[in-house]
């Protein structure tokens, strides 16, 4: 807060007045000893008092600085009143009768109106907004342990979730199940778990890079063993990043979603996992470091391309809640490693993308049982005119299920881990989504979404089922889903959606299940 820098700079100028205050000054005739001993305390008395010049007129530059800015935000915010105060005359005068010239028709009256609330409404949000930022300059910012800026963020979000079937998790589900001999053939429930806090910090400038970093929670980390414990919510680390960005080249550093597979759909719905995960849309938060450089090919397209290394997670459970022990892929001794390249092109000052992807990482299984783990992805980002937008990615892989393909299967073993006889194999996968997007008006959007999960049935039955992660092999898992999402100002958001789940477990029916979400979210 500046505010809080001037008190600083305002102590310190107190401290370097106290200091001169406080130098010893020798008694005239004390000898040469001591006539030298005053010429250097008088030289330390004039470096702190060129200390002191500098701070003084550093101080009455940000403080002139600080007028500037409040007298701009008031003459902005008298401006719209005045337009404001304006336009409400205008209305009054068309609700009044007229008595000369043609009278107005109906619907002519009606559609002006309409016109004239419209803008009514638009003024009255932007003196909010010029208020707002007058009211800043005496904010109390967050406080950083650092001089520089500090920024939180977040979402409280509520989802109201009414499931007409059996899914393996209630407020943001992902496969649909086999109904239990205790279960019922639906369910209702709310929850605040995929809320959001998020804290961002901005710092110097390092050999001409900006630096930043931030780090994001959510509540959806489990529950803990209490009496109503479903509606109490752990927190869990999703993202942090430490960001070194030049004009054209960026450092990133931390824990961060896949960069090779860039998109997901647009849910309010699922925040705690992306929409589409184990329906072809690969995920997850990874430890990593990556580069990342663009090239300008024209004035209106350019070329991004991305590299790095990547904890080679393998989606195996923790065999402990405290200790952290190596999974398969981090026993190989190696990270994985991936890339991408992506293409931008501006089309009506609107951009589209396509962008590929790979990923490559080795598992150990134990007993010198070593498995590859690769992937291969594509995406796209295509505007069709102003209203809509198609996106859409796809992958092709082996021993994904810590990157959410296979529907979280990786390997497939045909006896015991614990006899070293026993062959492991990856098990290959392929996938994707799709979605079409209608943006109505900026502040309303409708988005309609399909993926699914094909793990191969082959392999499955050829070594039996045995996957990582469920008691029984899935072969396919498809969802899709319809919403709307209305965000009437920037810090408020709701969205309906219908979601559709079905699950095929190996060579048996398949399991079926509808999801309706609501949600009611507060921005900050």
């Amino acid at each position: 807060m500046q505010v809080m820098g001037w008190a600083k700079r305002i102590l310190g100028i107190g401290a370097l007045t106290s200091a001169l205050l406080a130098q010893p000054w020798p008694a005239l005739g004390q000898g040469a000893e001591a006539a030298g001993g005053q010429k250097m305390d008088l030289a330390a008395v004039g470096a702190l008092l060129q200390q002191l010049q500098v701070q003084v007129q550093d101080l009455h530059a940000q403080v002139k600085d600080l007028k500037a800015q409040q007298l701009s935000a008031q003459e902005q915010s008298a401006a719209l009143r005045k337009e404001l105060d304006d336009a409400k005359l205008q209305l009054v005068a068309l609700a009044a009768p007229v008595t000369t010239g043609p009278p107005l028709s109906a619907t002519g009256v009606a559609a002006m109106a309409v016109a004239t609330d419209e803008r009514i409404g638009r003024l009255e949000e932007s003196v909010q907004l010029s208020d707002s930022k007058a009211a800043e300059q005496s904010q109390t910012k967050v406080e950083s342990g650092s001089k520089y800026r500090v920024r939180l963020s977040g979402i409280v979000l509520l989802n109201l979730t009414g499931n007409r079937g059996t899914v393996d998790n209630t407020d943001f589900p992902q496969l649909a199940e086999q109904q239990g001999l205790l279960g019922s053939s639906g369910s209702f429930g709310g929850s605040l778990r995929q809320s959001q806090i998020g804290i961002e910090a901005f710092g110097p400038t390092i050999a001409g890079a900006r630096t930043s970093a931030d780090v994001r929670f959510d509540f959806a980390g489990g529950f803990p063993d209490a009496p109503n414990g479903v509606s109490f919510g752990i927190m869990r680390l999703r993202t942090g990043t430490v960001r070194f960005d030049w004009t054209d080249t960026s450092v990133v550093a931390g824990q961060d979603s896949l960069f090779f597979a860039p998109l997901s759909p647009t849910s309010i719905a699922t925040l705690a996992v992306p929409a589409m995960a184990y329906s072809g849309n690969l995920w997850s938060w990874t430890p990593q470091v990556r580069v990342e450089h663009k090239f300008a090919v024209s004035e209106s397209s350019s070329l991004k391309v991305q590299g790095g290394i990547l904890d080679s997670l393998s989606g195996d459970t923790p065999f402990t809640g405290y200790e952290r022990s190596p999974s398969w892929g981090e026993y190989s001794g190696q990270p994985a490693y991936a890339a991408r390249v992506a293409w931008t092109q501006n089309i009506n000052g609107q951009n589209m993308t396509i962008g590929a992807g790979g990923y490559y990482g080795r598992q150990l299984w134990g007993y010198g049982r070593s498995v590859d783990s690769w992937a291969g992805t594509i995406d796209f980002s295509v505007p069709l005119g102003s209203k809509f937008e198609f996106t859409s990615q796809f992958y092709r892989g082996r021993a994904i299920g810590g990157l959410g393909g296979g529907i979280g299967q990786t390997g497939l073993w045909n006896g015991s881990l614990l006899d070293s006889t026993t062959e492991v194999e990856g098990l290959d996968s392929m996938g994707g989504w799709a979605q079409l997007k209608y943006k109505a008006t900026p502040k309303l959007q409708f988005n309609g979404a399909y993926g699914i999960d094909n793990p191969f049935a082959a392999e499955l039955r050829e070594y039996g089922g045995n996957t990582t992660y469920f008691q029984v092999p899935l072969s396919r898992n498809q969802s899709e889903f319809v919403n709307f999402i209305y965000q009437p100002r920037s810090d408020i958001v709701f969205s309906l959606e219908y979601r559709r789940l079905k699950t095929f477990t190996l060579d048996s029916i398949a399991n079926g299940a509808n999801v309706i979400n609501f949600s009611v979210g507060y921005l900050f």
